[in-house]
Protein backbone atom coordinates (compact mmCIF):
# COMPACT_ATOMS: atom_id res chain seq x y z
CA UNK A 1 0.00 0.00 0.00
CA UNK A 2 1.19 3.45 -0.79
CA UNK A 3 -0.65 5.89 1.36
CA UNK A 4 0.87 7.78 4.27
CA UNK A 5 -1.03 9.73 6.87
CA UNK A 6 1.87 10.68 9.07
CA UNK A 7 4.09 13.75 8.73
CA UNK A 8 6.76 14.16 6.06
CA UNK A 9 9.17 16.89 5.06
CA UNK A 10 9.30 18.78 1.80
CA UNK A 11 10.52 22.17 0.63
CA UNK A 12 14.22 21.56 1.36
CA UNK A 13 17.14 23.53 0.06
CA UNK A 14 20.87 22.95 0.20
CA UNK A 15 22.81 25.06 2.72
CA UNK A 16 25.28 27.50 1.20
CA UNK A 17 28.33 26.77 3.35
CA UNK A 18 30.53 23.70 2.69
CA UNK A 19 30.59 22.40 6.27
CA UNK A 20 27.00 23.29 7.14
CA UNK A 21 25.67 19.72 7.05
CA UNK A 22 28.52 17.17 7.13
CA UNK A 23 26.53 14.92 9.49
CA UNK A 24 23.58 14.87 7.11
CA UNK A 25 25.89 13.80 4.27
CA UNK A 26 27.53 11.13 6.43
CA UNK A 27 24.09 9.78 7.26
CA UNK A 28 23.06 9.87 3.60
CA UNK A 29 26.16 7.88 2.60
CA UNK A 30 25.44 5.25 5.24
CA UNK A 31 21.74 5.00 4.43
CA UNK A 32 22.31 4.81 0.67
CA UNK A 33 24.68 1.87 1.12
CA UNK A 34 22.13 -0.05 3.18
CA UNK A 35 19.34 0.59 0.69
CA UNK A 36 21.28 -0.38 -2.42
CA UNK A 37 23.38 -3.27 -1.13
CA UNK A 38 21.18 -4.77 1.58
CA UNK A 39 18.01 -3.97 -0.40
CA UNK A 40 16.16 -2.34 2.47
CA UNK A 41 13.35 0.22 1.95
CA UNK A 42 14.59 3.80 2.25
CA UNK A 43 11.97 4.95 4.74
CA UNK A 44 12.62 1.94 6.98
CA UNK A 45 16.37 2.58 7.01
CA UNK A 46 15.88 6.27 7.73
CA UNK A 47 13.47 5.52 10.57
CA UNK A 48 15.80 3.01 12.23
CA UNK A 49 19.08 4.91 11.88
CA UNK A 50 19.97 5.94 15.44
CA UNK A 51 22.62 8.49 14.44
CA UNK A 52 20.25 10.12 11.98
CA UNK A 53 17.64 10.41 14.72
CA UNK A 54 20.00 12.62 16.72
CA UNK A 55 20.23 15.23 13.97
CA UNK A 56 18.02 18.30 13.78
CA UNK A 57 14.81 17.83 11.75
CA UNK A 58 16.13 19.92 8.86
CA UNK A 59 19.34 17.88 8.73
CA UNK A 60 17.39 14.60 8.74
CA UNK A 61 15.23 15.90 5.93
CA UNK A 62 18.29 16.98 3.95
CA UNK A 63 19.81 13.50 4.32
CA UNK A 64 16.59 12.02 2.97
CA UNK A 65 16.58 14.48 0.09
CA UNK A 66 20.12 13.45 -0.88
CA UNK A 67 19.24 9.74 -0.81
CA UNK A 68 15.96 10.21 -2.66
CA UNK A 69 17.63 12.31 -5.37
CA UNK A 70 20.30 9.67 -5.96
CA UNK A 71 17.69 6.91 -6.14
CA UNK A 72 15.36 8.95 -8.35
CA UNK A 73 18.18 9.77 -10.82
CA UNK A 74 20.38 6.72 -10.32
CA UNK A 75 20.57 5.73 -13.98
CA UNK A 76 21.55 9.22 -15.07
CA UNK A 77 24.02 9.66 -12.23
CA UNK A 78 25.78 6.35 -12.86
CA UNK A 79 26.01 7.11 -16.59
CA UNK A 80 27.59 10.49 -15.83
CA UNK A 81 30.08 8.89 -13.45
CA UNK A 82 30.95 6.09 -15.87
CA UNK A 83 31.62 8.67 -18.57
CA UNK A 84 34.35 10.13 -16.35
CA UNK A 85 36.05 6.84 -15.47
CA UNK A 86 38.68 5.20 -17.67
CA UNK A 87 37.87 1.72 -16.34
CA UNK A 88 35.35 0.16 -13.96
CA UNK A 89 36.06 0.37 -10.26
CA UNK A 90 37.72 -2.53 -8.47
CA UNK A 91 36.05 -4.77 -5.95
CA UNK A 92 35.22 -2.69 -2.89
CA UNK A 93 34.61 0.37 -5.08
CA UNK A 94 30.94 0.54 -4.01
CA UNK A 95 31.46 3.11 -1.25
CA UNK A 96 33.51 5.30 -3.59
CA UNK A 97 30.73 5.11 -6.16
CA UNK A 98 28.21 6.12 -3.49
CA UNK A 99 30.36 9.15 -2.67
CA UNK A 100 30.43 10.06 -6.35
CA UNK A 101 26.66 9.58 -6.53
CA UNK A 102 26.05 11.94 -3.63
CA UNK A 103 28.40 14.54 -5.08
CA UNK A 104 26.92 14.25 -8.57
CA UNK A 105 23.36 14.55 -7.26
CA UNK A 106 24.27 17.81 -5.55
CA UNK A 107 26.20 19.25 -8.50
CA UNK A 108 23.82 18.33 -11.31
CA UNK A 109 20.35 18.01 -9.78
CA UNK A 110 20.23 19.93 -6.49
CA UNK A 111 22.01 23.09 -7.53
CA UNK A 112 24.65 22.90 -4.79
CA UNK A 113 27.59 25.29 -5.37
CA UNK A 114 30.52 23.35 -6.81
CA UNK A 115 32.94 24.16 -4.00
CA UNK A 116 30.42 22.93 -1.41
CA UNK A 117 29.56 19.70 -3.22
CA UNK A 118 33.19 18.81 -3.91
CA UNK A 119 34.69 19.77 -0.57
CA UNK A 120 32.00 18.07 1.54
CA UNK A 121 32.23 14.89 -0.54
CA UNK A 122 36.00 14.78 -0.06
CA UNK A 123 35.48 15.20 3.70
CA UNK A 124 33.51 11.96 3.67
CA UNK A 125 36.44 10.02 2.15
CA UNK A 126 37.96 9.09 5.51
CA UNK A 127 40.05 6.08 6.50
CA UNK A 128 42.78 4.28 4.56
CA UNK A 129 40.31 2.49 2.27
CA UNK A 130 38.65 5.68 1.00
CA UNK A 131 41.37 8.31 1.47
CA UNK A 132 43.33 6.86 -1.45
CA UNK A 133 40.47 7.74 -3.78
CA UNK A 134 40.40 11.46 -2.99
CA UNK A 135 42.26 12.32 -6.18
CA UNK A 136 39.75 10.37 -8.26
CA UNK A 137 36.80 11.90 -6.40
CA UNK A 138 38.15 15.39 -6.89
CA UNK A 139 38.82 14.89 -10.60
CA UNK A 140 35.44 13.34 -11.42
CA UNK A 141 33.41 15.86 -9.43
CA UNK A 142 35.27 18.87 -10.79
CA UNK A 143 34.72 17.64 -14.32
CA UNK A 144 31.01 17.17 -13.61
CA UNK A 145 30.89 20.63 -12.03
CA UNK A 146 31.99 21.98 -15.41
CA UNK A 147 30.17 19.65 -17.80
CA UNK A 148 27.52 17.82 -15.78
CA UNK A 149 24.53 20.01 -16.54
CA UNK A 150 25.17 19.92 -20.29
CA UNK A 151 25.77 16.16 -20.27
CA UNK A 152 22.62 15.53 -18.25
CA UNK A 153 20.52 17.61 -20.62
CA UNK A 154 21.54 15.30 -23.47
CA UNK A 155 20.62 12.10 -21.60
CA UNK A 156 17.49 10.01 -22.15
CA UNK A 157 16.50 10.45 -18.51
CA UNK A 158 13.26 8.40 -18.47
CA UNK A 159 14.96 5.37 -20.00
CA UNK A 160 18.17 5.59 -17.96
CA UNK A 161 16.34 5.92 -14.64
CA UNK A 162 14.02 2.97 -15.27
CA UNK A 163 15.33 -0.59 -14.71
CA UNK A 164 15.12 -2.74 -17.84
CA UNK A 165 12.47 -5.13 -16.54
CA UNK A 166 10.12 -2.31 -15.57
CA UNK A 167 10.63 -0.51 -18.88
CA UNK A 168 9.78 -3.68 -20.80
CA UNK A 169 6.72 -4.39 -18.64
CA UNK A 170 5.32 -0.85 -18.90
CA UNK A 171 6.00 -0.62 -22.62
CA UNK A 172 4.14 -3.89 -23.20
CA UNK A 173 1.23 -2.89 -20.95
CA UNK A 174 0.80 0.78 -21.87
CA UNK A 175 2.88 1.49 -24.97
CA UNK A 176 6.26 3.19 -25.18
CA UNK A 177 4.92 6.75 -25.15
CA UNK A 178 3.00 6.15 -21.93
CA UNK A 179 5.88 4.24 -20.36
CA UNK A 180 8.13 7.20 -21.11
CA UNK A 181 5.59 9.62 -19.65
CA UNK A 182 5.36 7.50 -16.47
CA UNK A 183 9.14 7.44 -16.11
CA UNK A 184 9.36 11.19 -16.66
CA UNK A 185 7.02 11.83 -13.73
CA UNK A 186 9.18 9.58 -11.56
CA UNK A 187 12.09 11.99 -11.97
CA UNK A 188 10.13 14.83 -10.37
CA UNK A 189 9.55 15.53 -6.68
CA UNK A 190 5.87 14.84 -5.94
CA UNK A 191 3.56 17.36 -4.29
CA UNK A 192 1.72 16.64 -1.05
CA UNK A 193 -1.90 15.44 -1.23
CA UNK A 194 -4.33 15.43 1.67
CA UNK A 195 -7.85 14.14 2.25
CA UNK A 196 -10.16 16.29 4.39
CA UNK A 197 -12.16 14.36 6.99
CA UNK A 198 -15.33 16.35 6.34
CA UNK A 199 -15.58 16.55 2.54
CA UNK A 200 -17.90 19.55 2.74
CA UNK A 201 -15.07 21.53 4.35
CA UNK A 202 -12.54 20.75 1.60
CA UNK A 203 -12.94 24.10 -0.24
CA UNK A 204 -12.40 26.01 3.01
CA UNK A 205 -9.30 23.98 3.82
CA UNK A 206 -7.99 24.48 0.29
CA UNK A 207 -8.16 28.22 0.80
CA UNK A 208 -6.64 28.09 4.26
CA UNK A 209 -3.73 25.87 3.21
CA UNK A 210 -3.20 27.49 -0.18
CA UNK A 211 -3.91 24.15 -1.83
CA UNK A 212 -5.27 23.17 -5.21
CA UNK A 213 -8.48 21.13 -5.17
CA UNK A 214 -8.17 18.15 -7.51
CA UNK A 215 -11.10 16.71 -9.49
CA UNK A 216 -11.42 13.73 -7.14
CA UNK A 217 -11.66 15.98 -4.08
CA UNK A 218 -8.11 15.68 -2.73
CA UNK A 219 -6.17 18.83 -1.88
CA UNK A 220 -2.69 19.32 -3.34
CA UNK A 221 0.05 21.45 -1.78
CA UNK A 222 3.15 22.32 -3.79
CA UNK A 223 5.09 23.72 -0.83
CA UNK A 224 4.12 22.02 2.40
CA UNK A 225 7.06 22.24 4.79
CA UNK A 226 6.76 20.05 7.88
CA UNK A 227 3.35 18.39 7.68
CA UNK A 228 2.77 18.17 11.42
CA UNK A 229 3.00 21.96 11.66
CA UNK A 230 0.31 22.64 9.08
CA UNK A 231 -3.05 23.99 10.29
CA UNK A 232 -5.50 21.21 10.98
CA UNK A 233 -2.96 18.43 11.58
CA UNK A 234 -3.17 18.42 15.37
CA UNK A 235 -6.95 18.85 15.18
CA UNK A 236 -7.30 15.77 12.98
CA UNK A 237 -9.05 17.70 10.21
CA UNK A 238 -7.26 15.82 7.42
CA UNK A 239 -4.69 13.16 6.62
CA UNK A 240 -1.93 12.79 4.05
CA UNK A 241 -2.96 10.49 1.20
CA UNK A 242 -2.12 10.51 -2.48
CA UNK A 243 -5.07 11.49 -4.62
CA UNK A 244 -5.09 8.04 -6.25
CA UNK A 245 -5.21 6.22 -2.90
CA UNK A 246 -8.29 8.24 -1.96
CA UNK A 247 -10.35 6.80 -4.85
CA UNK A 248 -10.85 3.06 -4.03
CA UNK A 249 -13.00 3.60 -0.89
CA UNK A 250 -15.42 5.66 -2.98
CA UNK A 251 -16.13 2.67 -5.19
CA UNK A 252 -17.99 0.99 -2.33
CA UNK A 253 -20.70 3.64 -2.70
CA UNK A 254 -22.74 4.92 0.24
CA UNK A 255 -21.35 3.04 3.24
CA UNK A 256 -23.13 5.00 5.99
CA UNK A 257 -24.40 2.53 8.58
CA UNK A 258 -22.97 -0.48 6.72
CA UNK A 259 -20.59 -3.15 7.99
CA UNK A 260 -17.35 -2.74 6.05
CA UNK A 261 -14.19 -4.83 6.40
CA UNK A 262 -10.90 -3.15 5.47
CA UNK A 263 -8.23 -5.79 4.89
CA UNK A 264 -4.49 -5.05 5.12
CA UNK A 265 -5.65 -1.73 6.53
CA UNK A 266 -2.51 0.10 7.74
CA UNK A 267 -1.52 2.88 7.75
CA UNK A 268 -5.19 3.77 7.78
CA UNK A 269 -6.08 6.34 5.15
CA UNK A 270 -8.75 4.13 3.62
CA UNK A 271 -10.03 3.07 7.04
CA UNK A 272 -10.33 6.75 7.93
CA UNK A 273 -12.22 7.50 4.71
CA UNK A 274 -14.72 4.73 5.40
CA UNK A 275 -15.18 5.70 9.04
CA UNK A 276 -15.61 9.36 8.12
CA UNK A 277 -18.34 8.29 5.66
CA UNK A 278 -20.26 6.66 8.51
CA UNK A 279 -19.36 2.99 8.02
CA UNK A 280 -18.96 0.53 10.87
CA UNK A 281 -15.42 -0.45 9.95
CA UNK A 282 -13.45 -3.52 10.99
CA UNK A 283 -9.81 -2.89 10.07
CA UNK A 284 -7.67 -6.04 9.80
CA UNK A 285 -3.89 -5.69 9.96
CA UNK A 286 -1.41 -8.46 10.74
CA UNK A 287 1.84 -6.55 11.43
CA UNK A 288 1.92 -5.14 15.00
CA UNK A 289 3.96 -2.02 14.12
CA UNK A 290 1.65 -1.16 11.26
CA UNK A 291 -1.39 -1.86 13.40
CA UNK A 292 -0.09 0.54 16.07
CA UNK A 293 0.38 3.22 13.44
CA UNK A 294 -3.18 2.65 12.21
CA UNK A 295 -4.53 3.02 15.74
CA UNK A 296 -2.51 6.18 16.38
CA UNK A 297 -3.67 7.76 13.15
CA UNK A 298 -7.33 7.03 13.87
CA UNK A 299 -6.91 8.55 17.34
CA UNK A 300 -5.45 11.76 15.91
CA UNK A 301 -8.31 12.00 13.46
CA UNK A 302 -10.95 11.34 16.10
CA UNK A 303 -12.38 8.40 14.13
CA UNK A 304 -13.45 4.99 15.37
CA UNK A 305 -12.95 1.54 13.91
CA UNK A 306 -12.58 -1.95 15.28
CA UNK A 307 -8.92 -2.86 14.77
CA UNK A 308 -8.14 -6.58 14.54
CA UNK A 309 -4.67 -8.12 14.57
CA UNK A 310 -4.99 -11.14 12.29
CA UNK A 311 -3.94 -12.75 9.02
CA UNK A 312 -6.60 -11.66 6.53
CA UNK A 313 -6.29 -14.97 4.68
CA UNK A 314 -7.45 -16.89 7.76
CA UNK A 315 -9.63 -14.41 9.64
CA UNK A 316 -13.38 -14.23 9.07
CA UNK A 317 -15.91 -11.72 10.43
CA UNK A 318 -18.58 -13.01 12.84
CA UNK A 319 -21.18 -12.32 10.18
CA UNK A 320 -20.86 -11.68 6.44
CA UNK A 321 -19.78 -8.15 5.55
CA UNK A 322 -21.84 -5.83 3.40
CA UNK A 323 -18.66 -4.49 1.81
CA UNK A 324 -14.97 -5.42 1.77
CA UNK A 325 -12.02 -3.24 0.76
CA UNK A 326 -8.82 -5.14 0.01
CA UNK A 327 -5.78 -2.95 -0.61
CA UNK A 328 -3.47 -5.88 -1.14
CA UNK A 329 0.28 -6.11 -0.53
CA UNK A 330 2.07 -5.48 -3.82
CA UNK A 331 5.34 -4.36 -5.35
CA UNK A 332 4.29 -0.71 -5.05
CA UNK A 333 5.62 0.20 -8.49
CA UNK A 334 2.85 2.77 -8.83
CA UNK A 335 4.39 4.78 -5.99
CA UNK A 336 7.95 5.16 -7.34
CA UNK A 337 7.42 8.93 -7.60
CA UNK A 338 7.14 8.98 -3.78
CA UNK A 339 9.38 5.97 -3.05
CA UNK A 340 12.18 5.96 -5.64
CA UNK A 341 13.96 3.08 -3.89
CA UNK A 342 11.23 0.70 -5.12
CA UNK A 343 12.62 0.84 -8.66
CA UNK A 344 15.91 -0.60 -7.39
CA UNK A 345 14.62 -2.99 -4.73
CA UNK A 346 11.93 -4.93 -6.58
CA UNK A 347 12.50 -7.77 -9.04
CA UNK A 348 10.23 -9.69 -11.45
CA UNK A 349 10.23 -12.56 -8.95
CA UNK A 350 8.55 -10.27 -6.42
CA UNK A 351 5.63 -9.76 -8.81
CA UNK A 352 5.08 -13.50 -9.15
CA UNK A 353 5.37 -14.15 -5.41
CA UNK A 354 2.98 -11.36 -4.50
CA UNK A 355 0.45 -12.49 -7.10
CA UNK A 356 0.06 -15.72 -5.13
CA UNK A 357 -0.57 -13.75 -1.93
CA UNK A 358 -3.08 -11.55 -3.73
CA UNK A 359 -4.98 -14.59 -4.99
CA UNK A 360 -5.30 -15.98 -1.47
CA UNK A 361 -6.46 -12.64 -0.10
CA UNK A 362 -9.02 -12.23 -2.88
CA UNK A 363 -10.46 -15.68 -2.24
CA UNK A 364 -10.73 -14.90 1.47
CA UNK A 365 -12.37 -11.53 0.78
CA UNK A 366 -15.04 -13.16 -1.38
CA UNK A 367 -15.80 -15.63 1.42
CA UNK A 368 -16.33 -12.74 3.86
CA UNK A 369 -18.87 -11.02 1.65
CA UNK A 370 -22.63 -11.27 1.99
CA UNK A 371 -24.67 -11.98 -1.17
CA UNK A 372 -25.10 -8.75 -3.08
CA UNK A 373 -22.21 -7.17 -1.19
CA UNK A 374 -19.42 -5.22 -2.86
CA UNK A 375 -15.72 -6.00 -2.91
CA UNK A 376 -13.12 -3.48 -4.05
CA UNK A 377 -9.70 -4.94 -4.79
CA UNK A 378 -6.86 -2.41 -5.08
CA UNK A 379 -3.10 -2.36 -5.51
CA UNK A 380 -0.64 0.49 -5.91
CA UNK A 381 1.19 -1.40 -8.65
CA UNK A 382 1.60 -0.67 -12.34
CA UNK A 383 2.15 -4.35 -13.10
CA UNK A 384 -0.88 -5.95 -14.83
CA UNK A 385 -0.04 -9.25 -13.09
CA UNK A 386 -0.99 -7.62 -9.79
CA UNK A 387 -4.13 -5.96 -11.11
CA UNK A 388 -6.47 -7.11 -13.89
CA UNK A 389 -4.75 -10.50 -14.18
CA UNK A 390 -5.71 -11.30 -10.60
CA UNK A 391 -9.36 -10.43 -11.18
CA UNK A 392 -9.44 -12.39 -14.43
CA UNK A 393 -8.00 -15.42 -12.61
CA UNK A 394 -10.52 -15.05 -9.78
CA UNK A 395 -13.51 -14.98 -12.14
CA UNK A 396 -12.10 -17.74 -14.37
CA UNK A 397 -11.72 -19.89 -11.27
CA UNK A 398 -15.47 -19.78 -10.67
CA UNK A 399 -15.68 -17.23 -7.86
CA UNK A 400 -19.33 -16.09 -7.42
CA UNK A 401 -18.60 -12.46 -8.33
CA UNK A 402 -19.18 -10.10 -11.23
CA UNK A 403 -17.59 -6.82 -12.21
CA UNK A 404 -19.38 -3.56 -11.47
CA UNK A 405 -17.78 -1.04 -13.88
CA UNK A 406 -16.57 2.25 -12.43
CA UNK A 407 -18.34 5.37 -13.66
CA UNK A 408 -16.45 8.59 -14.33
CA UNK A 409 -18.82 10.54 -12.06
CA UNK A 410 -17.66 8.44 -9.10
CA UNK A 411 -14.07 9.65 -9.47
CA UNK A 412 -14.54 13.32 -10.21
CA UNK A 413 -15.29 12.92 -13.91
CA UNK A 414 -11.82 11.56 -14.67
CA UNK A 415 -12.82 9.11 -17.38
CA UNK A 416 -9.22 8.69 -18.55
CA UNK A 417 -8.64 6.77 -15.31
CA UNK A 418 -11.05 3.97 -16.30
CA UNK A 419 -9.73 1.10 -18.42
CA UNK A 420 -11.47 -0.97 -21.06
CA UNK A 421 -12.88 -3.39 -18.49
CA UNK A 422 -14.44 -0.61 -16.46
CA UNK A 423 -11.79 -0.84 -13.71
CA UNK A 424 -9.94 2.08 -12.15
CA UNK A 425 -6.41 2.50 -13.51
CA UNK A 426 -4.51 5.62 -12.52
CA UNK A 427 -1.09 6.25 -14.03
CA UNK A 428 1.63 8.56 -12.71
CA UNK A 429 1.37 10.58 -15.92
CA UNK A 430 -2.28 11.40 -15.28
CA UNK A 431 -2.93 14.99 -14.14
CA UNK A 432 -0.19 16.26 -16.49
CA UNK A 433 1.30 19.58 -15.51
CA UNK A 434 -0.24 19.28 -12.04
CA UNK A 435 2.26 16.95 -10.37
CA UNK A 436 1.04 13.54 -11.51
CA UNK A 437 -0.60 10.90 -9.35
CA UNK A 438 0.31 7.49 -7.96
CA UNK A 439 -0.35 4.44 -10.10
CA UNK A 440 -3.32 2.51 -8.71
CA UNK A 441 -5.52 -0.31 -9.92
CA UNK A 442 -8.94 -0.99 -8.43
CA UNK A 443 -11.72 -3.33 -9.49
CA UNK A 444 -15.22 -3.38 -8.02
CA UNK A 445 -16.98 -6.72 -7.73
CA UNK A 446 -20.41 -7.79 -6.50
CA UNK A 447 -21.07 -11.17 -4.95
CA UNK A 448 -23.85 -12.96 -6.78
Amino acid sequence: MSESIAGTMTDLHEPRTPAARPDARTAALRVLGVVLRRRRPLDDVLAKDAELARLAPRDRAFARLLCATVLRRLGQIDALIDGCLNRPGKRGFADVRDLLRLGTAQLVFLGTPAHAAVSTTLLLAQGPRLAGYKGLLNAVLRRLAREGAELAAAQDAPRLNTPDWLWRAWTEAYGEATARAIAQVHSEDPPLDITVKNAAEAPAWAERLGAEMLPGGALRLREAGEVSRLPGFDDGAWWVQDAAAALPPRLLGDVAGRRVVDLCAAPGGKTAALAAAGAAVTAVELVPERRARLTDNLARLGLRAEVIGADAVLWRPPQPAEAVLLDAPCTGTGTIRRHPDIAHLKRPSDVAALAQVQDRLLAAAVEMLAPGGRLVYATCSLQPEEGPARIDALIAGGAPVERLPVQAAEIGGQGEMIDGSGDLRTLPCHLPGRGGIDGFYACRLRRR
